[in-house]
């Protein structure tokens, strides 16, 4: 059986049943003698539920008789208040409305679920992998309708909670949209997708971050960290703290890393046609190719690991899609893998339609994540849940997209920042310009001038007591943020990565007296680690500390 995480619960409520009817009966007044119902140890995580203060006499039927007769001094006590008062308390009606119709409003309808000891194909819904207008919706939602979507962390439980760092998007969907007519999204609306909550499935609150051997992908770094690492996290409610990096803690802005809608048969073509350009060219064109060493530098079609949802694998229509269905990897006009940190509770997005019922997917959550990703595998990955509701804004590409190419099909999404994130006050900020390792000069390349930032803040970091593999991933992962400080001063583009100071338990400012040194500030354990194995050349920085 799977291990579970998460807070261990102590006091549990069922919403069925009266307060004194509780497993553990809750009680109103104070007194030394009132037995306690359970026990915890000290730094133990642990989850108490609880009813409203009424005991659940008080309830949402558009009424306020209950509120009339509520005896303050026994609140639990309310004989007026029917026993069905005290159930769900979402399903209580107003009994004295004339309209039936009147009901409080429901909690999230559940419209993809997941079993996390099932693989990603065994779902209930089958997940998919890649990009197709013709992978068929696996649900449907009404504009206006409030819904729950689960979803495996990217890999589909491949990564696991244990000591081995050898370990693709898995999305939730597609889900079709329709309005309050029955009538489904065209191609040219806009479909905006609120994020009203999100967070970890309950019972798997962990996640990791990682990153693969160079001769597998690599990352943002990988000619100077070839080897594949990963750092378990574990969540205390909106913390996070890892056994692999010891002397941090800091809270998470979760988001998902991908939402996306499906892509016409018209702009998937596109899609393969540019990237196969980068892959079959780009080594010879493209000049950054000899500064950032990840690789493939596209990932083009393949049937290998296809996973087409509801469409059967080895069917003539399963090897139709999967010959042309785009990888998720990267963000692209419909949406995708964009990886935008600040994506979090109370966001919207205002994704481009291109198939009828848009056909929408999600995926990819992340407890936390630093700008830019850097070690690929970068943000804190885990499973989770989105809550949403979807409007359709009906020829919207038209009257707010400006497509930047050479068909209408060439536009982006907008997004809309919520409200809700960490309060940092503090920062130690550092800058990147574009000169390479080697010490040459680039012309504006604001890639190579947040490679130097990132570079620049990792040696200094690794001062006080860290790997810097350790840091590495934490910048990956961190809510550090990532600017683009100066595009126009030739020849260099400036970037900055700022880093919050209070994620750290120690002062890391710069200061009079010496950098502290010895074994007393050294961070153990380090994060897990595997041998590189491989024959690519590493990048050595001449001026950076050992």
């Amino acid at each position: 059986m799977a291990q579970r995480h998460g807070p261990r619960l102590v006091v549990a409520i069922d919403l069925k049943k009266k307060p004194w009817e509780q497993k553990l009966p809750l009680h109103n007044r104070w007194h030394p003698y009132i037995p306690h119902v359970a026990e915890v140890t000290v730094s133990e995580l642990f989850r108490v539920e609880m009813v409203d203060f009424s005991g659940g006499g008080i309830t949402h039927s558009y009424s306020a008789e209950d509120i009339k007769h509520a005896d303050l001094s026994i609140t639990e006590e309310l004989d007026m208040v029917p026993l069905e008062a005290y159930g769900p308390r979402h399903l209580v009606t107003n009994p004295a409305s004339t309209n039936s119709s009147v009901m409080a409003p429901r909690t999230p309808k559940l419209v993809v679920p997941i079993d996390l000891r099932k693989k990603p194909w065994e779902q209930k819904l089958p997940l998919h992998n890649r990009w197709h207008p013709h992978i068929p919706p696996v649900t449907e939602v009404q504009e206006g309708d409030f819904f729950r979507v689960e979803m495996v962390d990217w890999t589909g439980g491949v990564v696991q909670d244990n000591n081995s760092a050898m370990d693709v998007h898995y999305l939730s969907g597609p889900i079709r949209v329709i309005d309050t007519d029955g009538v489904p999204a065209k191609p040219g609306d806009l479909l905006a997708v609120e994020i009203c909550n999100l967070g970890p499935l309950p019972g798997d609150e962990w996640g990791y971050t990682a990153t693969f051997d160079r001769e597998n992908g690599g990352g943002f770094l990988t000619d100077h960290f070839p080897s594949a690492t990963k750092a378990i996290w574990y969540f205390e409610g909106i913390y996070a703290y890892s056994p692999q990096i010891p002397g941090v803690r800091f809270p998470g802005l979760t988001h998902p890393g991908i939402i996306g809608t499906a892509p016409s048969m018209e702009l998937l073509d596109i899609w393969n046609e540019r990237e196969k350009q980068v892959e079959e060219n780009g080594l010879q064109s493209l000049k950054l190719c000899e500064v950032v060493h990840q690789r493939p530098l596209a990932n083009l079609p393949s049937s290998n690991g296809c996973h087409l949802g509801l469409i059967k694998e080895g069917t003539s229509e399963w090897e139709s899609i999967a010959s042309k269905a785009a990888r998720t990897i990267p963000g692209r006009e419909n949406g995708g893998n964009c990886d935008i940190k600040n994506l979090s509770k109370g966001s919207k997005i205002y994704l481009p339609v291109f198939v009828e019922g848009a056909n929408f997917s999600t995926g990819d959550m992340h407890f936390s994540q630093g700008d830019g990703e850097v070690s690929f595998c970068g943000a804190i990955e885990m499973s989770g849940f989105l809550e949403l509701k979807c409007e359709i804004i009906r020829g919207g590409m038209r009257k707010y997209l400006t497509p930047m190419g050479p068909t209408p099909l060439h536009v982006n999404p907008i997004f809309e920042i919520g409200p809700v994130e960490p309060r940092f006050s503090e920062w130690l900020v550092f800058e990147g310009i574009s000169v390479d390792e080697s010490g040459r000069q680039h012309y504006l390349d604001a890639t190579v001038a947040y490679k130097r930032a990132v570079l620049n803040a990792i040696d200094y970091l690794s001062r006080f007591g860290y790997s810097k593999e350790q840091i590495y991933l934490l910048l990956s992962c961190c809510p550090c943020e990532g600017r683009i400080s100066g595009i126009v001063d030739s020849p260099n583009a400036c970037a900055t990565l700022a880093i919050p100071i209070a994620i750290f338990d120690q002062d890391i400012r710069p200061k009079s007296s010496k950098v502290p040194v010895g074994p007393r500030i050294v961070r153990k354990p380090d994060v897990l680690k595997c041998s590189y194995d491989g024959n690519l050349p590493i990048t050595k920085n001449p001026g950076g500390t050992t």
